[in-house]
């Protein structure tokens, strides 16, 4: 004999809440500050069909690459890589004591903290580029200028992500460092280092892949390497000398970021 199963309830579906008043009156104050925004700069993108004609001669020169060229700076390209390198050095173990400064984790200090904090919101207020004139006035043009200003750059970002991880960091160890009268430096290198080093080697490496692009940017504005040989070549209008440095750009960046996901998989 076969028992029958009872029927099945319909269960009505909770209604989709209505969206919050709060919510609306901000997306209506984005769009309305960007509706101002772009009056206040005549905002159009009529140049785009409009001067088409004159800007063809330049994406025809663009389309033919000068692939000679490449090899004919090639120190500029070196010096694009040392820039990047040593500027990653120094960035990340100045910007890895920073942040040691920048987490009540790591540091008791209170005035010794808002001063770090302080600073670490100077030096991230500025971008490279600014950085990268700056130093050109001080040292004049050349790497120096470049890895000074990356220097800076770095500090920022180091300090910034390493703080955060430190503040996240599991109490545990720390309990039993403070258990066994560990003092602050004892304490930071026994019980907190260990449980940052993997994420702050993976941002060492992020870092050395953002001053990659950055040195060809400030190489632009004075700092040496390959984006100083781009300036050249755009003030003499030779597009095509540009282009194939940009694929090579391009080429560069690919291989050292595919380096750098199989090193953070490898290591980290």
């Amino acid at each position: 004999m076969s028992v029958e199963a009872p029927p099945a309830v319909a269960v009505d579906r909770p209604r989709r809440p209505a969206p919050s008043l709060t919510l609306i009156a901000g997306l209506l104050l984005a769009a309305a500050f960007t509706v101002w925004a772009a009056l206040q700069i005549d905002f159009t993108l009529a140049p785009l069909w409009r001067n088409f004609s004159n800007g063809w001669v330049v994406i025809s020169q663009f389309l033919q690459p000068n692939w000679s060229f490449i090899f004919r700076v090639w120190d500029a390209w070196v010096e694009t890589i040392a820039i990047a390198i040593v500027a990653s050095a120094v960035g990340v173990l100045v910007g890895l004591l920073f942040a040691f400064g920048a987490s009540r984790i790591t540091n008791r200090s209170g005035w010794m903290y808002r001063t770090v904090k302080t600073v670490l919101s100077v030096i991230r207020s500025l971008p490279d580029v600014a950085y990268v004139l700056i130093f050109v006035a001080l040292v004049g043009v050349g790497s120096l200028a470049g890895i000074l200003a990356l220097i800076m750059f770095n500090i920022g970002i180091a300090a910034k992500l390493t703080a955060e991880t430190i503040d996240a960091v599991d109490p545990g160890p720390l309990e039993a460092a403070d258990a066994g009268g560990s003092g602050t430096f004892s304490r930071a290198r026994w019980a907190v280092l260990p449980q940052i080093l993997p994420n702050y080697l993976s941002y060492c490496l992020y870092i050395f892949e953002l001053n990659i692009r950055a040195s060809v940017v400030i190489g632009i504005a004075g700092g040496g390497g390959i984006g100083q040989v781009i300036n050249v070549q755009f003030s003499r209008f030779n597009y095509e000398n540009v282009a194939a440095i940009t694929v090579a750009i391009f080429v560069v960046v690919l291989l050292i970021d595919q380096l750098s996901q199989y090193l953070r998989r490898r290591f980290v």
